[in-house]
């Protein structure tokens, strides 16, 4: 079928599934490019003194998710393009992690640097885990103290990460700024602390290889097979000075070149890169730098990974890397979170079990008149690309939950269906296509937030924080139902004893220097 025939079939039956529900239902709000509905712009308060609203009983429950193999008739079926919204799945924390260095530094938070997305994925979530590799679905939602006003929560997670004898081998090449920036300290002495480290956790059938830089880069320590040459590694890790100057594409450049000449069959291939991403010479452009890769990436499979550390961060360039990179970024400001990073979850995580995954959320219309996306500013993705595979989504390894948080407001008394998410991603082997999906129903909408599950809660107060950080609402609209810093702090203390979790304590700890500032 020629490229125009198949644009004419998809268009016609985008047409037909719009008149259907047009037929059977008063006619719906419309979707846009912003990935918020565009029927109603208002929602909304000033902010609630207290925390989230006094409980209530109410009905509750989530959607349920169904797994099935991709065929064509399913790109022939695609729901009308209204209440559509698309994004590529993203496992970013850096924002949140650089927002606490920062706040506890005494400084604000540049709002640029704020990701509302990498807040709520810094914390764990619940959700069922599929038996292999793909995702498991939770919809759900709660009503808000706004008329007609609810979030909700698509929840996305992969299959728990084994012990790591049961994962392939991993080929790692670390990249590692040395330039006269990462002097301070939590910097290159953090780096070379968790290197050590992770070296002592990895198994003896994987490899290793480091690459330094800063005016120009070398190869320290080619790809080399743990085994007995552990020691090896460790004169590698510790002969990292600083010195001069940062050029950090260069650092990218030659860290593929040596992960492509160490390349192994069989085994996860990751460029790990360790920067404050001050880049100040040479190529500082990420879309120049991964262009420059561009057949690492895509022939090979090698993804990155970019960990950030410094007061002082370059947090919109190592974003972009690892947006463009295939990857994630984290951020370290201790020894406790490189602990977490290097010893823990990066041995576990090195294994993919999804390629280019993207998510689609379809709002019936019938039900709801405007939604807004909560972060994924840029990771949107075109609605009528959700099926197109060349177009590039998130790489998701064992162990990760996604969270995705709506704002949406309902039709005055409307029942029924109110959305279904849909996921789609590759298999990281034979890149076959899979998806799954899960619906919600209006009547499975908690009463309000305080009935809702704990880490549904704890997502919200980490969204509502995120918002209060940036300042101005993001596409001019207030959460609804927002509330102050103070009333923040409070519930993330509640929540922090219900789930004796220190991450949450740290997040309540985090808002009381927000408070302060």
């Amino acid at each position: 079928m020629s490229e125009t025939n198949h644009r004419t079939r998809r268009l016609l039956a985008a047409t037909a599934a719009a008149l259907a529900l047009l037929l059977t239902a008063c006619g719906g709000g419309g979707g846009d490019a912003d990935h918020s509905g565009t029927a109603d712009r208002s929602g909304g308060n000033s902010g609630r003194q207290d925390g989230f609203p006094a409980p209530a009983d109410g009905a509750t429950g989530q959607g349920t998710d169904e797994r099935r193999d991709f065929t064509q008739e399913d790109d022939e079926a695609r729901p009308a393009e209204d209440l559509l919204s698309t994004f590529a799945l993203d496992v970013d924390t850096a924002s949140y992690g650089y927002a606490r260095r920062t706040l506890a530094d005494g400084g604000t938070p540049d709002p640029a640097t704020i990701r509302p997305e990498e807040f709520v994925n810094s914390f764990r979530q619940d959700y069922d885990r599929p038996d292999g590799d793909g995702f498991s679905i939770t919809v759900d939602g709660a009503r808000t103290g706004d008329d007609d006003w609810s979030l909700v929560r698509v929840g996305l997670a992969t299959r728990t990460a084994g012990p790591v004898g049961e994962r392939p081998p991993a080929a790692l090449t670390f990249v590692v700024d040395i330039s006269g920036s990462m002097a301070e300290p939590g910097r290159l002495d953090l780096a070379r602390r968790a290197l050590g480290t992770m070296t002592d956790r990895l198994r003896a059938d994987d490899s290793v290889a480091l690459v330094a830089f800063s005016d120009e880069a070398e190869t320290v320590l080619p790809m080399t097979r743990l085994g007995d040459r552990r020691a090896r590694v460790h004169d590698a890790i510790d002969s990292l000075e600083p010195t001069d100057s940062t050029d950090l594409g260069a650092g990218v450049r030659t860290g593929y070149a040596t992960a492509v000449e160490g390349l192994r069959e069989g085994a996860t291939n990751r460029v790990v890169l360790i920067s404050d991403a001050l880049a100040n010479t040479g190529d500082t452009d990420a879309d120049r730098i991964l262009d420059r890769v561009e057949d690492a990436r895509r022939t090979h499979g090698i993804t990155l990974f970019g960990v950030g550390v410094g007061s002082d961060y370059g947090d919109a360039l190592m974003e972009r890397l690892a947006d463009r990179g295939d990857g994630h970024t984290t951020y370290v400001s201790d020894d406790a979170d490189a602990d977490r990073v290097f010893s823990e979850e990066l041995p576990r995580h090195v294994d993919l079990t999804a390629r280019d995954a993207k998510a689609q959320v379809a709002f019936d219309p019938r039900t709801v008149d405007t939604f807004r996306l909560i972060g994924y500013d840029n990771r949107r993705v075109a609605d009528e690309d959700f099926r197109d595979d060349r177009v590039d989504g998130g790489e998701v390894g064992p162990g990760h939950t996604v969270t995705a948080l709506y704002a949406v407001r309902t039709r005055p008394g409307a029942t029924g269906h109110l959305a279904t998410a849909t996921v789609r991603w590759l298999d990281p082997a034979t890149r076959a296509p899979h998806e799954a999906a899960g619906p919600l129903e209006t009547d499975a909408l908690h009463e309000d937030l305080t009935a809702a599950p704990a880490r549904f809660q704890v997502a919200a107060t980490a969204a509502y924080f995120a918002e209060a950080l940036r300042g101005d609402p993001a596409e001019g609209r207030p959460l609804p139902d927002t509330p102050t810093l103070d009333g923040l702090a409070a519930t993330a203390r509640t929540l922090a004893r219900r789930t004796e979790d220190p991450q949450v304590r740290d997040l309540a700890d985090t808002i009381d220097l927000a408070r302060r500032t």
